[in-house]
């Protein structure tokens, strides 16, 4: 991170510390989902209690990086970028945190004969975002390598967007013993999960303009 911020030791710090904290939400939640489908209850409970101290810490740690910026005056020609980007991240927590939640609050019932489609798509959909993390890491020191780094954001949206829709389809064409209600509630879930992916191609999307504009 020094090649941009090479006279900032403590905005470096608490960037770094941002990108770690929002990944492990990520990760979090994931084995929060796995945890409520393999119905382990206080693993799954422990999982909400760690992803809220997390996303405490995120949101303490993006307004402190946005007083660095202000304070120093650094970068100011890409500092609305930045912090866009640094946005979008912390939207990948504040996600995780919410969709989690939503597991808690309406405790959506998965019969046996799907759990293994939706640890398949909690897997494929968070594998997107972790795959924009380390995308991010390389902006602030090797920009020029970013672009060919997000291939696989892509690809495992897409494989999510695949897997979303194969649930969706067997739930209501195949799950014949379900009402609809359950089977909207399914769907539901569905969207939850793949969220994930969605936010992180944004995120793809936005760094890729922001490499575009330190290269050209």
């Amino acid at each position: 991170m020094s090649l941009l911020f090479k006279n900032a030791k403590q905005l470096v710090v608490q960037i770094d510390d941002f990108i770690n904290t929002v990944e492990q939400g990520i990760l979090v939640f994931k084995e929060g989902v796995l945890n409520y489908l393999n119905n382990d209850k206080d693993l799954f409970a422990n999982k909400i209690t760690t992803i809220d101290r997390l996303e405490a810490t995120a949101d303490k740690l993006q307004r402190q990086i946005d007083d660095e910026f202000y304070r120093h005056s650094l970068l100011p020609q890409s500092i609305n970028d930045i912090e866009s980007m640094l946005d979008r991240m912390d939207e990948l927590i504040d996600i995780s945190k919410d969709n989690l939640y939503q597991f808690e609050l309406e405790i959506p019932y998965f019969p046996n004969s799907i759990r293994e489609d939706y640890i398949r798509l909690t897997n494929t959909s968070v594998e997107s975002a972790l795959c924009v993390v380390p995308a991010v890491r390389t902006y602030f020191r090797e920009p020029i390598k970013v672009r060919d780094m997000l291939s696989k954001v892509y690809f495992y949206e897409k494989e999510t967007d695949k897997i979303s829709r194969s649930i969706k389809r067997k739930v209501f064409h195949e799950m014949h013993d379900l009402d609809l209600a359950q089977k909207i509630h399914l769907r539901y879930f569905a969207l939850h999960i793949e969220t994930i992916s969605d936010k992180a191609e944004g995120l793809a999307d936005v760094l890729s303009i922001m490499a575009l504009k330190l290269n050209v």
